[in-house]
């Protein structure tokens, strides 16, 4: 009988939105700007229960882009628009089953100097095995929100009005 093994990464990003259109935009419309931002990764984002709040279960359907897995069902834990955190936790798909027993996360904005906002992400993960998950693997977690973070970035920046 294989063990669990329970682990944390964290990653930290710098984007130049301030954090209210950020917050807005990225957190509490990522449901329909996604598929729209990013067509070639993300096909639907379907609400599954909810209405955007903690409780909330969401299915994003990813493309062929995607070669690790289909879809990803998340379930929003706390949505803390006044200090800007969420912690979510997958609850079906991604790299649950094949290398995962479970993962979550939490993202916190914070305001930086001169209009940027700062991003902090904490992955709490437990693995099928006893082995934790490689930095290679933590790397491709994180590009997965820095992705969707750049989409949103540039999509604020070329629409100053948009989300303000």
């Amino acid at each position: 009988m294989k063990l669990a093994f329970n682990c944390t990464f964290t990653h930290e990003g710098v984007s130049n939105v301030s954090i209210d259109r950020l917050w807005k935009a990225g957190i509490l419309d990522a449901h329909n700007l996604m598929p729209k931002l990013l067509p070639d990764v993300i096909t639907k984002v379907e609400l599954l229960e909810g209405d955007g709040g903690a409780g909330t279960v969401k299915k994003f359907v990813f493309s062929e882009a995607v070669k690790e897995f289909r879809y990803i069902v998340d379930k929003t834990d706390a949505l803390d628009d006044e200090n800007h955190i969420i912690k979510q936790t997958v609850v079906e798909g991604g790299l649950i089953g094949s290398r995962l027993k479970s993962y979550s996360f939490e993202l916190k904005l914070e305001a930086g100097s001169n209009g940027k906002t700062v991003e902090k992400t904490t992955v709490h993960y437990e693995t099928l095995d006893d082995t934790p998950l490689s930095v290679e693997e933590q790397g491709q977690i994180n590009a997965s929100f820095s992705l969707m973070t750049k989409a949103v970035e540039e999509h604020l920046i070329a629409n100053p009005a948009a989300y303000a």
